[in-house]
């Protein structure tokens, strides 16, 4: 089966190597970021959303418009677009696109950031209307009648859309999240469930609950699982270390990581985040900088993981082998973006993604010669 490869796409270089330079919104930088993943042979490009940030949904259409297939994974938050406009607005950029789009769900993990907005819901009351705002959303996109709703936080009568997306029966729903909450709602309506890079055996389990819950949901078939990383690439893994510590080493001085995302996101150093996945991430770190065969943790202590903040150390052969482990245990995405972002990205096409590609391939090929045709041992 073969797995999805998702990079990240920002509106300006957000470099940790070295200082950001350019506006909020470099038109030209957008465009090459966008060339250059699908140059390098991603699958998609995860927009992301935050309350300081462009619109996710203009950044995608115009990547869109400057490339040929590259999928777009854009990020969205229910509760600041009624369900039915939110529909519509996706099922269009589906339609201009060919049918290019997914939506990442992000109910919100922190307090402060979803009030800079104007939500002072609970974390709990935020989960419970992602769950009502899906079923709508859902609904518009594949009810060919008009149809009435009467949820706990949505009412509607006799909605109907004309404008359905390309992709049938609908558009794909990526969803993020680490909490007991996540994993129920994101359990019963994700397509794909986005899981932070930790160590293996925490993966594992992270992996399991959600299939409970999507069991718990009374669905026949589990969500797909992606998990994220950071990978720093050097010819030989003692160069790909020494590379890692010099990273390490600039976001300790700047104090800005992410581009400057802590002046979005309220964690840094020694806090404590609201957000399950962060915690969750912290005590990896806490438990050790190096797990598994490549994984580097110390990047999210520096950070207070504040977001996708996890490494993984090494040459190609070993950070595509670290990745395969991964797939080993049930994912079938990878999200990967680097600290020097679109070299990064260039960097990535040529040396890692093809050995996990042909791993893959390798794999399905070797699976499929080896399967037993239905109805061979019959008599």
């Amino acid at each position: 089966m073969p797995v999805e490869i998702i990079g990240m796409i920002s509106t300006h270089d957000v470099s940790e190597t070295r200082p950001a330079t350019g506006p909020v919104v470099d038109v030209d930088y957008t465009r090459r970021f966008a060339r250059a993943h699908e140059q390098a042979g991603f699958d998609r490009i995860l927009i992301a959303q935050s309350s300081a940030s462009p619109d996710p949904n203009q950044v995608a259409a115009f990547a869109a418009a400057n490339t040929e297939r590259l999928g777009l994974l854009v990020a969205h938050r229910p509760g600041f677009l009624a369900p039915t406009v939110a529909a519509r607005t996706f099922a269009t950029l589906d339609q201009f696109s060919g049918g290019r789009v997914a939506v990442h769900i992000i109910t919100g993990g922190h307090d402060a950031e979803q009030r800079r907005d104007g939500d002072y819901l609970s974390k709990d009351e935020r989960y419970a209307r992602t769950d009502d705002y899906l079923t709508v959303v859902k609904k518009a996109w594949t009810e060919d009648a008009p149809f009435d709703h009467d949820g706990p936080y949505y009412r509607l009568a006799d909605f109907h859309s004309e404008v359905r997306p390309v992709q049938q029966p609908r558009i794909p729903l990526y969803f993020g999240g680490s909490s007991e909450a996540a994993y129920r709602v994101g359990g019963k309506h994700a397509d794909t469930f986005a899981l932070w890079g930790e160590p293996l055996a925490e993966t594992a389990e992270q992996i399991a609950r959600v299939r409970a819950a999507a069991e718990a949901a009374g669905r026949d078939t589990a969500p797909g699982i992606s998990v994220s990383f950071r990978p720093i690439l050097g010819r030989t893994d003692e160069e790909a270390w020494e590379r890692a510590q010099g990273i390490l080493g600039t976001i300790e001085r700047r104090g800005d990581a992410f581009g400057g995302r802590r002046a979005v996101l309220p964690v840094g150093p020694g806090a404590t985040p609201q957000n399950v996945g962060s915690q969750r991430l912290l005590a990896a770190a806490a438990k050790g900088d190096r797990h598994d065969r490549a994984l580097w943790t110390a990047t999210a202590r520096a950070t207070g993981a504040a977001g996708n903040s996890t490494a993984l150390v090494g040459s190609p052969e070993t950070v595509a082998q670290a990745l395969l482990d991964y797939v080993d245990i049930g994912a079938t995405t990878l999200l990967i973006r680097g600290y020097d972002p679109l070299d990064d990205a260039l960097d990535y096409g040529r040396e890692l993604l093809p050995l996990v590609r042909a791993e893959v391939a390798r794999r399905d090929a070797a699976a499929a010669a080896t399967a037993v045709p239905a109805g061979a041992g019959a008599r």
